[in-house]
């Protein structure tokens, strides 16, 4: 189990799906754990009664059936699904509200699910915040040289009810992004990764869970966002640098690379 936990947190997001799949197979008595552990790209679904998509995951999972957030009613149908209690469904309902106006701010469209559980202890509750963004290139072309985006980040928070009006949460956030862009000039260009980070904090409930949630998220997305520019397209750009410095920067290196390429060059013109 820890081996092939270990596989998927180095398998690109975008060969996530199949690789868990191949894992199930070769280890069948971890299944359960496999399936509850990972984190797969998100997959979309629609509310045929009020016309919405939303975002399926495990924690809106019964069985083969995935339950709405806009009407808690799952698809495909399952009479005996489980269902939060009816101050944790208002919550929940808010929270999709709520959450809809951050993503449209944050991402400028998407989709978007929120959805909330009692926890086994009893003693306070857990939610699941879900956001999808695709950047594929659309069909007029505004999307220039991306041919296909993805953006899926999950945030779990764990809300632990403690004395004198505060609360304990416990963050865990993960965010999977793949991009590919075609140019005639550069050629084919793949990126993919995933980064996950945790979080814990106690606060005062002045102002009630949402806002002490809404806080946590924004500032682990604003640290997760940092932390992939940082790792991949940073990196990225100091291989591509080191490989092929550009033209015209004036350092010792480069008049290295310089001297070398005017003399192959040279040396070729010579043999003409």
């Amino acid at each position: 189990m820890e081996a092939a936990m270990d596989l998927m947190r180095r398998m690109p997001p975008v060969e996530a799906e199949h690789a868990l799949q191949s894992l199930v197979q070769l280890l069948p008595h971890h299944s359960q754990d496999l399936l509850s552990r990972v984190d797969q790209p998100l997959k979309v679904a629609k509310d045929v009664e009020v016309n919405k998509e939303f975002l399926l995951c495990d924690y809106n999972r019964d069985g083969d059936s995935y339950r709405s957030p806009w009407t808690s009613a799952y698809y495909p149908p399952l009479e005996d699904g489980a269902q939060p209690s009816e101050d944790l469904r208002r919550m929940e309902v808010e929270a999709n509200s709520v959450f809809s106006i951050y993503r449209d701010q944050y991402y400028e469209g998407g989709i978007s699910s929120v959805y909330m559980w009692e926890t086994e202890s009893g003693d306070g509750f857990a939610a699941c915040f879900l956001i999808k963004k695709d950047g594929s290139s659309s069909a007029d072309g505004r999307r220039g040289l991306l041919q296909h985006g993805l953006w899926d980040a999950i945030h779990v928070i764990e809300v632990g009810e403690e004395s004198e009006g505060e609360a304990h949460y416990c963050l865990t956030s993960t965010v999977m992004l793949a991009l590919t862009s075609v140019d005639k000039s550069s050629g084919k260009f793949s990126l993919s990764g995933s980064i996950t980070r945790q979080m814990e904090s106690t606060m005062e409930v002045v102002n009630g869970h949402m806002t002490n949630m809404g806080k946590m998220i924004e500032e682990m997305e604003s640290k997760l966002r940092n932390g992939l520019d940082q790792v991949y397209f940073g990196k990225t750009k100091e291989v591509v640098s080191t490989l092929r410095e550009p033209l015209g920067m004036l350092t010792a290196s480069s008049f290295t690379g310089q001297a070398i390429q005017s003399s192959i060059i040279s040396d070729m013109l010579s043999r003409r």
